[in-house]
């Protein structure tokens, strides 16, 4: 493995550790496989999946998105989500989501 280091200011730790919070649910990170697994995942196949209330996932969701995570687009009558975030995408592509019971 191959490790980078990169130095960033006291503001720049501060983001890392406010988005490393709101990882810190496994739900989220639940949420954020499957994100990054499927193609144009929407709100509903993300609660039937999970087997979650819709209001659950859409208030992990609305974390998500308040810490520029992910972002919604709306297609047709459907709201697609995508991780936005290079850092989550990375630390989330280390993730074997595929083992998990998702």
């Amino acid at each position: 493995m191959d490790i980078q280091t990169i130095s960033v200011t006291a503001k720049e730790l501060n983001a890392y550790a406010e988005k490393l919070k709101a990882l810190g649910h496994p739900m989220r990170l639940k949420l954020l496989c499957m994100i990054a697994r499927e193609e144009e995942p929407c709100v509903s196949e993300l609660w039937t999946c999970l087997d979650q209330p819709q209001p659950v996932i859409s208030q992990h969701l609305a974390v998500l998105k308040d810490k520029g995570i992910v972002q919604s687009e709306v297609k047709g009558n459907k709201r697609i989500y995508s991780i936005t975030d290079p850092f989550v995408q990375d630390l989330v592509a280390t993730i074997d989501c595929k083992n998990t019971d998702i």
